[in-house]
């Protein structure tokens, strides 16, 4: 069936050249089978652009592209051989070429030249890729997967733009938005904010809290409003689980729509996820999903680029903001009904600068309510200055390089190490601290290979130094990858001085619990951590003062002394209070009501007040399973 914004554009159109029509989402896409106007339109798809206001693509027929093997012959013959062309993907029902390459900028020529040469030759339309630096067989097997994919991916996105185009499929009575917590509320942890008009069912993130035991990891999902097939959209804010690692659950349990995020965010997400898997079965742990859940999640991920506008459903219209927490993390912001309300969901946002990131983004085109995150909202969580970090660091790793020993830092995969390792790379630059080979275990070098294909969503400092191989942080020579158990007892036994960056950052499974069993005995050893301790976490009871670590091998049970020196720093990818405060301040246009979310009982309500107090703004601190009626 014809969508009913498909015939208006036709109308403007010559149809005889038209041969088909689909929907990408809420993008609209056209083929002709006429060469001359795939290659010059003369401006008619950019006058219906200008009158619809929305992505309007015209593409070749696939009847009438360059057979795939001559076409990549041509494609390899156009672009420079110092380009470093790595990969050439076809997605045939598409009529996409998708071209990695090392260097990009050289693969599209001088004002998109090489571009246009390519369309003119071949007539596929060609989308150019950043090869990594660092090679990630992660990346390469999603790609994989969605190439695989193609046909029942065009279905699906075809699939998803009738959804938002054809018209209300619920009986529309009246005019109402309403934001139930299924998790996050008064806790870190588990975050799922589910959000209901009359017309759309839209949830916002979907974590576990791996600090918990039980039902309590996981959100609220037998609340009565929830009807998993129900559901319209599922937008990811970013990557960590405790947003994004129950969302593979809702694909086991009917769920076949679309997940709304960035490209870094959907490539971390997938990594976390699947060691998530890997760490349960390695535990003997019922996993409480597979890698198939993973992989269908994976074929539903609509990508979106910061600060572009996307319808979702009828009626709401989403655009995603940096929200300088970790690679690729976003804000939310949805425009609902026709002007009715506009609502911001922050996610996890760190309002400052940090080694990795710009600042979150403050300035918005409208704005009625706004929820924030508030882990260290409390009037006492005002973190130091960075630089005084850096020199804390430095001087706790030169103590312990001084005494023989070993630096263990405990990190979340994804946004501290790669921190850190920034940092300490920067302190031997700079002559700070002496050459030392710094160990990355885990899920960490993989992550931090992803860092490396996505150089547009980081800071631009870093982004020139990723543009250049010889000044690439992260391929610096004083970084050594363990990919095995064998190499890490090597680090253990053999190994002089280090520093070892190893997940789980909170100490609750991965290789770090490894690690620390291993050298905690060691008074010439370091713990340090880095990163907020989950309530309950063994990282948690070990900074309030526990010194002993339980390990169990069959029915034996050994008590392992923790006689290492354990310190703390304070780098945070959140905002803390101070910052906090800030961003409501500069937020433009200042808000009518403030929710407060994700953060410990006594910091929610702590922020919430001092927002109320400084902004004589309406503020809320909901628990879970509440519900607010935003309009």
């Amino acid at each position: 069936m014809v969508s009913q914004i498909i015939k208006e554009i036709l109308k403007q159109l010559p149809a005889e050249k038209i041969s088909d029509t689909a929907f990408e989402a809420a993008n609209i896409v056209l083929y002709t089978k006429y060469k001359d106007y795939f290659l010059d339109n003369e401006g008619t798809i950019r006058n219906v652009v200008a009158e619809f206001k929305k992505r309007v693509e015209l593409r070749p027929d696939p009847s009438i592209v360059e057979d795939p093997e001559k076409a990549e012959k041509k494609i390899k013959e156009i672009i420079p051989e110092e380009a470093g062309v790595t990969s050439v993907h076809f997605d045939v029902p598409r009529s996409i070429v998708v071209i990695e390459a090392e260097k990009p900028g050289l693969a599209i020529g001088k004002q998109g030249a090489l571009l246009r040469e390519i369309r003119e030759k071949v007539l596929w339309v060609p989308f150019i890729r950043r090869t990594p630096p660092i090679r990630s067989i992660l990346i390469e097997n999603i790609r994989e997967v969605l190439y695989r994919a193609s046909t029942e991916r065009k279905k699906f996105l075809d699939k998803v733009g009738h959804r938002i185009y054809d018209g209300w499929m619920r009986e529309k009575k009246n005019e109402w938005v309403r934001l139930t917590f299924l998790g996050g509320g008064r806790q870190v942890g588990r975050s799922c904010l589910f959000l209901q008009t009359p017309e759309s069912r839209i949830l916002m993130d979907c974590g576990i809290n791996v600090a918990a035991l039980g039902q309590e990891q996981f959100p609220y999902l037998d609340a009565p409003e929830l009807d998993i097939k129900q559901l319209d959209a599922v937008i990811v804010t970013h990557s960590h689980v405790d947003h994004s690692g129950f969302v593979p659950y809702l694909f086991k349990f009917g769920y076949d729509g679309p997940v709304y995020c960035t490209a870094p965010t959907r490539d971390v997400m997938s990594l976390l996820l699947l060691d998530y898997v890997k760490i349960m079965k390695g535990e003997n742990k019922e996993a409480i999903f597979d890698t198939d859940d993973i992989k269908n999640m994976v074929k539903n991920t609509i990508c979106v680029n910061w600060e572009e506008v996307t319808d979702i459903t009828p009626d709401v219209r989403m655009t995603l903001y940096n929200s300088g927490h970790i690679l690729g993390s976003s804000m939310v912001h949805l425009h609902i009904g026709n002007g009715l309300h506009n609502f911001l969901y922050t996610g996890d946002m760190k309002f400052g600068r940090s080694q990795l990131l710009e600042p979150a983004h403050t300035q918005f085109p409208r704005l009625e309510t706004v929820a924030i995150e508030s882990t260290y909202g409390g009037r006492t969580n005002i973190l130091p200055p960075t630089k005084e970090q850096d020199e804390i660091l430095a001087s706790i790793i030169k103590e312990t390089v001084a005494k023989g020993g070993k630096v263990l830092m405990p990190v979340l995969g994804s946004g501290r190490a790669q921190d850190v390792m920034v940092m300490v790379e920067q302190l031997i630059r700079n002559k700070d601290l002496d050459p030392i080979p710094v160990y990355v275990d885990g899920m960490v070098w993989d992550v931090t290979a992803i860092h490396t294909a996505y150089p547009e969503f980081l800071n631009r400092e870093l982004r020139k130094l990723i543009f250049h191989k010889d000044q690439n942080p992260f391929l610096s020579e004083i970084f050594k990858r363990i990919g095995s158990q064998k190499e890490r007892m090597q680090v253990i036994e053999e190994s002089g001085p280090c520093i070892i960056l190893a997940t789980s950052g909170m100490l609750v499974g991965g290789p770090s619990v490894e690690y620390l069993k291993h050298l905690a005995d060691n008074p010439r050893n370091t713990l340090i951590f880095s990163c907020y301790q989950g309530e309950g976490s063994l990282g948690q009871r070990i900074q309030q003062g526990e010194r002993e670590i339980i390990q169990k091998t069959g029915n034996r049970q050994e008590v392992i002394p923790i006689k290492m020196n354990v310190e703390r720093i304070e780098i945070s990818d959140h905002s803390d209070r101070k910052q906090l405060m800030n961003f409501m301040f500069k937020c433009t246009p200042k808000p009518k009501k403030v929710i407060v979310n994700h953060g410990e009982n006594t910091r929610v309500l702590d922020l919430a007040s001092s927002i109320h107090k400084q902004n004589r703004i309406e503020t809320v601190a909901p628990r879970n399973l509440e519900t607010l009626r935003l309009k």
